[in-house]
């Protein structure tokens, strides 16, 4: 099932994306422009932790995919 938010979310992405070439340093340059324009943050991403904890998946973690 499509989501037709999504697919317009990926549609103006890649629009965004096109107008630049697909160069990520463009692309975030052209987001710090815009952020400088409006004045405040566009994003805020809280600092991950490391993932030093993790447990691997039960899958793998049983020897292999599905084996028990």
């Amino acid at each position: 099932m499509k989501d037709p938010i999504l697919e317009c979310v990926r549609q103006v992405r890649d629009e965004h994306s096109k107008r630049f070439n697909y160069d990520l340093d463009a692309i975030c340059e052209d987001y710090k422009t815009h952020q400088a324009l409006v004045g405040k943050r566009l994003v805020r991403l809280k600092p991950r932790a490391a993932n030093d904890g993790l447990q691997p998946a039960a899958r793998f973690a049983r020897g292999g995919c599905g084996s028990r």
